[in-house]
């Protein structure tokens, strides 16, 4: 599909390369970055494309500006917005809600707000003026986060209320002062979820998922795939929301351990796991860049799923690599969104003896530099 802006928005800057071209650039990324790893007698499986107009969610900037709002995402290396009518990558469900979202933003940027400052606490009247709007289609519905350095009022409230209760498409809506400031909940008609291993997993607000849903189930295919007919005790490490540990836990014969630091991920995680009485998950809270897994913790683990954020797993990897033979799952899976930092979680492994015998490339961030692997590490010193 064409896009008219794709020469000013940061968002497809790979949009005008032909459809073979951009398959083979893609690969070529990973290639180069796994050039690094000493032993190269890997192998690459069929690559997954996943098709533009699956993303589930979207970060839009916002600006208010001589009458009206502008809302879309940034131009290619610059702070300007780009004011978007829709966007071909994005799901239909978003997309119809463009007008709606750039309308609500309108109405709210119009209402005044007293607020106090300097040391005497004056008075002064402000208005919203930029911010972020964070959308994640989940199964049920849109959560959509607010996100502005002012408070909401009494008006701002009724503005959200009014228009929300008449949008079937959105289920929750919030607002923080910042991204790294809690969300609170302003309406909330239903608890979004999103569906892995058939089970409904509840998730917080302005959470991380994988991109789409297509792109979900092809690393949770991968996972599933890599693991075989192993089963027994398996770690899910840097976990989230648990979207690897549901479908390793249809196997009555696995105990997963979800590890993650996330309270707020962990927290909707637990909640979806009492309700729905699965007994072979524990989640556990724990920073794993400070305090991985090491010696005895990892000795009883037949495999180990891990899928880090982009810096990797390399304090993970060192102790995975440190265990004696005997003593080492037989089995790691890595699902990774940074070729570079796999190449060198990758290294590490295999120095400690084991083995990267399969990557497969996902692509599920269309038109853009970016892209995920799925790979599997065995133990050599168990052949």
């Amino acid at each position: 599909m064409d896009c008219s802006l794709a020469s000013v928005c940061g968002g497809c800057s790979l949009r005008h390369l032909a459809p073979e071209d951009y398959r083979q650039y893609k690969l070529s990324l990973v290639r180069k970055a796994l050039q690094s790893i000493t032993r190269q007698d890997f192998s690459f499986s069929e690559p997954v494309f996943i098709a533009e107009g699956c993303r589930r969610r979207a970060a839009l900037a916002f600006r208010r500006t001589r009458g009206t709002v502008v809302m879309g995402f940034n131009a290619f290396r610059s702070k300007e917005i780009v004011d978007l009518p829709s966007c071909p990558q994005l799901t239909p469900t978003l997309n119809r809600n463009f007008d709606f979202f750039r309308g609500l933003l309108f109405k709210l940027c119009r209402v005044p707000l007293t607020v106090k400052s300097g040391r005497k606490g004056k008075t002064q009247t402000v208005y919203v003026d930029q911010g972020d709007l964070w959308v994640t289609e989940a199964d049920n519905g849109l959560d959509v986060v607010l996100e502005f350095d002012r408070p909401l009022n009494l008006e701002m409230r009724e503005i959200i209320f009014e228009q929300v209760t008449a949008n079937s498409d959105i289920i929750r809506i919030s607002h923080r002062c910042g991204a790294d400031r809690g969300a609170e909940t302003v309406l909330e008609k239903g608890r979004p979820f999103i569906e892995a291993g058939g089970v409904p997993v509840l998730i917080p607000a302005a959470t991380f998922l994988q991109p789409s849903r297509e792109g979900q189930a092809a690393l949770t295919d991968l996972v599933v795939k890599y693991l075989g007919q192993t089963s027994g005790r398996i770690a899910d490490l840097f976990c989230g929301a648990g979207t690897f540990s549901y479908p390793l836990a249809q196997n009555p014969a696995n105990k997963i351990v979800a590890v993650d630091s996330s309270a707020e991920l962990l927290n909707g995680f637990r909640d979806s796991v009492n309700r729905r009485m699965i007994p072979n998950i524990e989640i556990v809270s724990r920073n794993l860049f400070k305090y991985p897994l090491e010696g005895k913790e990892l000795a009883d683990f037949v495999a180990v799923v891990f899928d880090p954020p982009r810096a990797g797993a390399k304090e993970q990897a060192g102790r995975l690599a440190a265990l004696p033979a005997g003593k080492r799952p037989q089995k790691l899976i890595a699902v990774s969104c940074n070729p570079e930092s796999f190449a060198r979680d990758a290294e590490i492994l295999q120095n400690g003896g084991y083995r990267l015998t399969d990557v497969t490339v996902v692509d599920q961030f269309v038109f853009t530099p970016h892209l995920e692997l799925a790979a599997l590490f065995t133990d050599e010193t168990a052949i």
